[in-house]
């Protein structure tokens, strides 16, 4: 099974400057032969390109470090090193970059194709050509190349979602997103069943579709980085509409009007304008309560059960609603 990487650091650095060359012309029939050293190429340089076809950070949790080819020397008879090769970075949509030390961002990929210059290469050195004039006749120096930018970068990837599913750990977000869309999580019955947030595209019809993040789950404290709740709450981030899940049967006995609470404090407490986001309220696993016990738990929002299908059709008509308006 692949690994979800959403969080990793990365090293660039661009491709040094060649260096100019330092040469004469020396043939026979030339009587007065003056400099002809050739510039060095300038150095490649780094690009992080938005791609859809990259899922994660992966490939940069080994191997962090990124450098571009360098340029080449200037040569003799006025030849000009070649320019280094630049080196395009394919990370996934949703991907910011800021630096490791300050924490300042530099760019955030929201689309695909776009593209950042994560590190210049550095510029090619003259060669002594470039310093013949009337008071220097034969220039005997040239420049060395400059070195390429190098920076250290962290890379953060957030989801883009339409929908994002928020609950606590084992209210059933899997299971939904398992039967409303062709995602395929992984789903069992204990606590923190997914630890990687999973994508499933909803299709009504020809002309509606929209994105479901299954957000793993997340538990009191998690704004204060409790259990992994940084790290989950990150996706939830570029939602535009959220749907809070409270479970109808749970284990610890605390009743979904708590649950939705405590939820709603939690998003307020990591980025208090998530709490304007157009939301949905839903209480999940109906096929294991009876109607009686709704109104013991003072349960009156909408209920649904991804088991036996009841109401799940009601709550796509309703996502689809709030997304269009968003």
């Amino acid at each position: 099974m692949s690994q979800f990487v959403d969080e990793c650091q990365l090293n660039v650095k661009g491709g040094d400057g060649g260096a100019g060359c330092i040469s004469f012309r020396r043939e026979g029939p030339v009587a007065m032969g003056g400099p002809n050293g050739g510039d060095g190429g300038d150095g490649g340089d780094i690009w992080l390109v938005a791609d859809h076809n990259v899922a994660s950070l992966l490939a940069f949790k080994d191997h962090p470090h990124r450098k571009a080819d360098r340029g080449v020397h200037g040569k003799g008879k006025d030849q000009h090193g070649r320019r280094g090769e630049s080196l395009e970075i394919k990370v996934p949509i949703g991907t910011k970059a800021s630096d490791l030390y300050t924490g300042e961002v530099y760019a955030e990929l929201n689309n695909q194709g776009d593209r950042w210059q994560a590190a210049a290469g550095g510029r090619g050195g003259r060669g002594n050509a470039k310093f013949l004039s009337n008071k220097r006749r034969a220039p005997s120096f040239a420049e060395q190349g400059e070195h390429g930018e190098e920076r250290w970068l962290k890379l953060e990837l957030r989801l883009m979602a339409d929908v994002a599913l928020v609950g606590f750990p084992n209210v059933g977000k899997s299971t939904l997103i398992s039967v409303v869309s062709a995602a395929k999580p992984k789903i069992a019955n204990y606590p923190f069943t997914t630890l990687e947030p999973n994508l499933g595209v909803v299709k009504l019809d020809d002309d509606t579709e929209f994105v479901v993040a299954d957000i793993p789950g997340l538990i009191e404290g998690a704004s204060e980085g409790k259990g992994l709740g940084h790290q989950f709450l990150r996706h939830v981030e570029r939602a535009r509409v959220l749907c809070l899940m409270v479970d109808l049967a749970p284990t610890d006995g605390t009743w979904p009007n708590e649950q939705e609470q405590i939820l709603l404090e939690e998003l307020g407490n990591y980025q208090p304008d998530l709490l304007d986001r157009p939301r949905i309220v839903v209480g999940t696993k109906a096929d294991m309560v009876q109607e009686g016990d709704l109104e013991v738990m003072e349960w009156e929002g909408d209920v649904v059960s991804a088991i036996t299908g009841d109401g799940v059709s009601a709550l796509i008509g309703k996502m689809a609603a709030h997304v269009h308006d968003a």
